[in-house]
C-alpha cells in the first residue's frame, strides 16, 4: 500500500520511491539529493500510476537536458500506423517524452497503445481533444466537460499534461491592449480564448484550477503549465501578453505544489538570441526555480523548411541558461504534419542541442561519450566512432558511402589527414606521400 499519491508528496514525506532510485542512478546522483529537489518542486518526475512500461525520467535542476517529441494524427492525416512508425523512431533515439497531439475524431485508442508500449514519458494536451471526444462544438463545451478530458487522459496513464490555466481574463487584457503581430499561435491557447470570448465566462482551467489538481494529483500526473501567449515571431516576445501570462503561472505554481502535484512551466516559441537568456532567469526567478520545457525557442522566422535548426540553436542556449526540458521542432514546422524523415531530423537536432548544453552547464559525465568520440578519432578507430555517434546509421552512411584506398583515412583528406599524420611523427615514423603506394 503506497504512503503517498505523488512522488512530491513521498519527497515531502522523506520516502524514496523506485522512480526516484531509477532516476537517481541514470543522473549519476545521490537519491537523498534527488529527493530533495522534488520535494522543493525543483524536478519533476512525471510517472502516472498507470502507466506501467514507464522507464521513469528526471526533469530539472541539475539533470540532463531532456527532450520531447510531438506527434499525433489530424483532419488531413489520420493514419496512426505512421503515428507509431515515429513513436519507434522517437524510443530508438532515446528521446525521454512522447507528446500525443492528436486533434481528430476519437484518439482515446492509439493513446492506449502508445502508453502500453511506451518506456517514453507520455504528455497530452486535453484541450486539443475536447472537441473530438465530446462530439460537440466549442461553445457548447461547458467547463465540467474539459475536466471529463482531463480525468479520462488521467486514467488513461498519461504522465504529463498541459493545461493553459494561465490564460485568464487579466492575461487577455493584457494582450489586447498591447497588440501582436502574430496574435495567438497556440492552438490550445486560441482555443481557450475564443471559448472565453465567446462565452465570456472565465478560463475554467483557470476558474477550476483547484478540481484540475486533484484529478491530477490521484494519479501523480504532472501539470505542465502552457504558455497559451508565447510569442510566435521573434517581434512578439517578451511582450507585456507573454509576461503578464508567466506572472500567472508562477502562482499556479505555488498552487499545485500546495497539492503536491509536480509541476513544470512552459516557455517561449520565437524569440531573438540576445533575449534568451535573459528570459530563462526571468522565468526561473517568477515561477520559483520549476522546471523549465520551451519550444525551441526559435531564433529566426525566415528558414520553413529548416526550423530544427532555427530551434536547436535557441534550444541550445536556453537550456544552457537554465531551461531543463526541451519540445523538438521539425523541418515541416509551419509547413506540415512531419513524416518520419522530418521526425529524425527534429529528434537529431533536439538531441544535440540539449547535449551541447548539459556540456556547457557541467552536468555531470556529459563530456564522457564525446571523451570516448575523442579518443576514437585519435586512434582513427571508424567503429568507435560510429558507435559514440549520435545517429551512428548516418554517419557510416556517409562514411561508406565514397571508398577510400586505406581503411584509416576517409575521402575529405586521404593519407593528407592530419590525425594520421601526427600520429605517425610521434612514433617515430616518417611520412612520404609521393613514395607511399
Amino acid at each position: 500500500m503506497r504512503q503517498y499519491c505523488t512522488q512530491m508528496e513521498a519527497a515531502k514525506k522523506g520516502i524514496i520511491t523506485p522512480e526516484m532510485e531509477i532516476v537517481a542512478a541514470k543522473e549519476n546522483m545521490n537519491v537523498d539529493e534527488l529527493m530533495e529537489l522534488v520535494a522543493k518542486g525543483q524536478v519533476a518526475i512525471p510517472a502516472n500510476i498507470n502507466h506501467k512500461s514507464l522507464s521513469p525520467e528526471g526533469i530539472g535542476t541539475g539533470l540532463k537536458t531532456k527532450i520531447n517529441v510531438n506527434l499525433g494524427i489530424s483532419g488531413d492525416c489520420k493514419d496512426y500506423s505512421i503515428e507509431m512508425e515515429k513513436v519507434d523512431m522517437a524510443i530508438k533515439f532515446g528521446a525521454e517524452a512522447i507528446m500525443d497531439l492528436s486533434n481528430y475524431g476519437k484518439t482515446n485508442t492509439f493513446r492506449k497503445q502508445l502508453i502500453e508500449k511506451s518506456p517514453a514519458m507520455i504528455g497530452t494536451v486535453p484541450m486539443y481533444d475536447a472537441i473530438g471526444y465530446l462530439e460537440k462544438d466549442l461553445l457548447e463545451i461547458t467547463a465540467q466537460d474539459f475536466l471529463k478530458v482531463v480525468r479520462a487522459h488521467a486514467e488513461e496513464g498519461v504522465d504529463f499534461m498541459t493545461i493553459h490555466a494561465g490564460i485568464n481574463k487579466r492575461a487577455i487584457e493584457s494582450f489586447k491592449r498591447e497588440g501582436r503581430r502574430m496574435n495567438i499561435v497556440s492552438r490550445g491557447g486560441s482555443l481557450l480564448f475564443a471559448w472565453i470570448e465567446m462565452t465570456g465566462n472565465e478560463n475554467p482551467f483557470y476558474e477550476y484550477y483547484d478540481e484540475v489538481l486533484d484529478i491530477l494529483r490521484e494519479y501523480d500526473v504532472t501539470i505542465s503549465l502552457g504558455d497559451a501567449l508565447r510569442p510566435g515571431c521573434i517581434d512578439d516576445s517578451t511582450d507585456a501578453g507573454q509576461i503578464s501570462e508567466l506572472i500567472e503561472l508562477g502562482n499556479l505554481t505555488k498552487r499545485a505544489w500546495e497539492k503536491d502535484v509536480q509541476v513544470m512551466v512552459e516557455g517561449p516559441g520565437h524569440m531573438a538570441l540576445n533575449e534568451i537568456a535573459a528570459n530563462m532567469q526571468l522565468q526561473k526567478r517568477i515561477c520559483h526555480n520549476a522546471p523549465f520545457y520551451v519550444l525551441g525557442p526559435l531564433v529566426t522566422d525566415i528558414a520553413p523548411g529548416y526550423d530544427h535548426i532555427t530551434s536547436a540553436i535557441g534550444g541550445a542556449i536556453a537550456a544552457a541558461n537554465g531551461a531543463d526540458f526541451l519540445c523538438y521542432v521539425t523541418p515541416a514546422e509551419h509547413l506540415r504534419l512531419p513524416d518520419t524523415d522530418d521526425v529524425k531530423e527534429g529528434i537529431v537536432a533536439s538531441k544535440i542541442a540539449a547535449h551541447a548544453a548539459d556540456i556547457a552547464k557541467g552536468i555531470k559525465g556529459a563530456r564522457d561519450i564525446d571523451n570516448k568520440m575523442s579518443d576514437a578519432r585519435h586512434k582513427l578507430d571508424w567503429e568507435g566512432m560510429f558507435k559514440y555517434a549520435i545517429d551512428s546509421e548516418k554517419a557510416r552512411r556517409y562514411y561508406e558511402s565514397t571508398p577510400v584506398s586505406e581503411r584509416h583515412t576517409c575521402s575529405m583528406c586521404g593519407k593528407m589527414c592530419a590525425v594520421r599524420t601526427t600520429n605517425m611523427i610521434l612514433e617515430g615514423k616518417k611520412v612520404e606521400f609521393c613514395t607511399e603506394k
